[in-house]
């Protein structure tokens, strides 16, 4: 196979089957290439399988907003607040979340909108350009999204990142009292205002959809191979192929989208990169009595309610305590009192239970571009809590950047060197 430039047919290897890298491989071959994904474990069996579902356009707020500095210490304290630590890992964990915590500045959180915007900012119609023909379309429900409230004045109260919203040309409806159980009369009366924001979306089972799409990639002539990598080959600064489960892989380009795993591969680089798990989890309510019309986020206790196939996703909770813990109990308990005090009176027949890593970076922003020294090698990883919505148009640019093309993104923030260059600088 020859080392292609623009328009030349490449053998690309795409390490990881989540989210991000099934959409580049489909962008890939639709631009002509060859596409071997490979991933330990399968398609959808890491984030992308237990994401909340959301196609969360509007979330170009990161958690690190201002003011976070001051309330972390009793979110970390109280029982019934959204964020945990495993304290163990606590000495682990602290030169990165010193640099997390930096950026909790109002010009941090403004560069983040910025960049994310172009990202996210049409998740709806990315998905359904990259679905489209694939046979997993059918997952992708157009909807709205609401953000829950208790009052007007809770909503007023993040009316920084609402301003952000709205510089970065969001629109949405406020719904008060009535008019909100007007809307959807799922929820309780302590709940009370809401923000309808228009042109959302669903993914209706997150897991099977990725799998649908990877299914899509192998119809097309893909190759699939459950393996991990191990190291990168290079001869004179290119890439010539990956060491994977025993063998060498011979490939003219390769895709690092391995999630809140990319960091060993990214060392062996020479790319340091603030990359932690954020360990998200998710409970489903199976044959739930009552189903609200549309996803909402509830701002009181910072989760994700979806509706999805036959069941109710509960999704948001934050925890630090690396790549090897196993879940904790609390989380789960807090998201079903949740559930309870916004939705008051709801059953179910069953529920299950998930835990898994998002990756996170310290300046929330994802990692997006080739790797300098190491030609041919790109890399799309760390999108927190937007890997879903930012997906296929990560995979995109990263097809564009393959096959020689320039994306029409700013990539600047996105850059994998960034955090080699921010001395005295960003953060």
């Amino acid at each position: 196979m020859p080392q292609g430039t623009s328009g030349q047919n490449k053998t690309v290897a795409v390490i990881g089957a989540g989210i991000v890298g099934v959409s580049t491989a489909i962008w890939l071959q639709r631009a002509g290439h060859t596409v071997i994904l490979i991933d330990r474990a399968g398609p959808a069996e890491g984030t992308s399988y237990g994401n909340g579902g959301v196609l969360a356009s509007c979330s170009i707020v990161p958690v690190t907003v201002p003011g976070l500095m001051r309330k972390a210490p009793r979110m970390l304290l109280d029982p019934d607040q959204p964020l945990f630590l495993k304290w163990r890992y606590l000495p682990r964990l602290l030169p990165w979340l010193i640099r997390y915590m930096g950026n909790a500045k109002a010009e941090n959180v403004e560069h983040r909108a910025a960049a994310m915007a172009a990202i996210i900012g049409d998740s709806l119609a990315d998905h359904q350009a990259m679905a489209t023909g694939t046979g997993a379309e059918k997952w992708i429900t157009p909807s709205d999204y609401l953000f829950l409230y208790n009052d007007r004045a809770h909503y007023q109260g993040d009316a920084f990142g609402w301003s952000l919203r709205k510089k970065h040309g969001f629109e949405w409806e406020m719904l008060e009292g009535e008019a909100f159980h007007e809307y959807d009369p799922a929820f309780g009366p302590a709940i009370g205002f809401a923000a309808k924001l228009g042109n959302h979306g669903r993914i209706t089972d997150p897991g099977q959809y990725v799998k649908d799409l990877a299914a899509h990639i192998m119809v097309n002539g893909g190759r699939f191979i459950r393996a991990e990598v191990s190291d990168v080959v290079r001869e004179n600064g290119r890439l010539s192929g990956l060491r994977a489960g025993g063998q060498t892989i011979a490939c003219d380009s390769a895709v690092i989208a391995t999630g809140a795993w990319s960091g060993p591969l990214a060392r062996k680089l020479g790319i340091k990169i603030p990359l932690e798990s954020e360990r998200g989890y998710h409970l489903e309510l199976w044959e739930p009595n009552i189903m609200p019309r549309s996803p909402v986020m509830v701002a009181s206790g910072k989760f994700v309610a979806t509706p999805m196939e036959g069941r109710l996703r509960l999704a948001g909770i934050v925890e630090f305590g690396g790549l090897e813990a196993p879940p904790s109990r609390a989380p789960f308990e807090l998201l079903e009192r949740n559930i309870k005090a916004a939705i008051p009176g709801i059953t179910w027949k069953h529920k299950t239970q998930w835990m898994g890593h998002r990756p996170s970076m310290a300046d929330s922003l994802p990692v997006i571009g080739e790797v300098p020294g190491a030609r041919g090698v790109f890399m799309g990883f760390g999108h927190d809590h937007v890997g879903l919505t930012g997906g296929p148009k990560t995979g995109r640019i990263l097809a564009q950047l393959i096959s020689g093309q320039k994306p029409n993104t700013d990539l600047a923030p996105f850059a994998p060197t960034r955090f080699h260059q921010e001395h005295g600088n960003r953060e």
